[in-house]
């Protein structure tokens, strides 16, 4: 994907394991409102799935891309309502 997508949080989660990353996120989520973009930052590639899954199954947000760095891999999640 890797469009250019304007966040207006960044939440670091370096250095979390599973199932921390997906919990931060939505707690972050939840302190945003309607059309925020919310970007992730983690180390865990399991983020990968586990975000992916997480925004699948639930009402409110969107996963609007995931970019696999050396070792980071970044999140952009919308929240719709």
């Amino acid at each position: 994907m890797s469009v250019d997508i304007s966040a207006t949080e960044t939440l670091d989660v370096k250095g979390e394991n599973c199932p921390m990353p997906v919990v931060k996120t939505k707690q972050a989520i939840d302190d945003l409102a309607v059309d925020d973009v919310l970007e992730v930052v983690a180390t865990d590639s399991g983020s990968m799935s586990d975000i992916a899954g997480w925004a699948d199954t639930t009402n409110g947000v969107e996963l609007l891309d995931q970019v696999e760095g050396d070792d980071v891999y970044t999140h952009y999640v919308r929240k719709t309502e």
